[in-house]
């Protein structure tokens, strides 16, 4: 009767896995084209920021060329990429660094 070979199971390195789990941020660039107000209102119709908070975030925009608006799963950062698309925006989707 013979016994079986253990099964060797490869081990994933960390760092591959800490970059599948890392979240995705939705950024929402700078254009020529929308004014302040609309992209402050924006902001507070559909991420549901306050007044206060629509305006930092606008003025990132505004004053860095980007700000992120949104963290979370690759799904829900397409959603909000695509949101942001329809209100006229120019908005994507990257990795965050940490």
């Amino acid at each position: 009767m013979s016994t079986p070979a253990p099964i060797e199971i490869e081990e994933p390195d960390v760092e591959e896995l800490t970059a599948i789990d890392r979240p995705w941020q939705t950024v929402v660039w700078n254009d020529p084209v929308n004014l302040m107000s609309y992209v402050t209102f924006v902001f507070q119709q559909y991420f549901g920021f306050t007044r206060k908070k629509a305006e930092k975030k606008m003025l990132e925009v505004h004053r860095d060329g980007r700000s992120v608006v949104s963290t979370g799963g690759r799904e829900e950062m397409e959603r909000d990429v695509r949101a942001m698309h329809e209100y006229g925006l120019w908005a994507t989707m990257e990795r965050t660094d940490g």
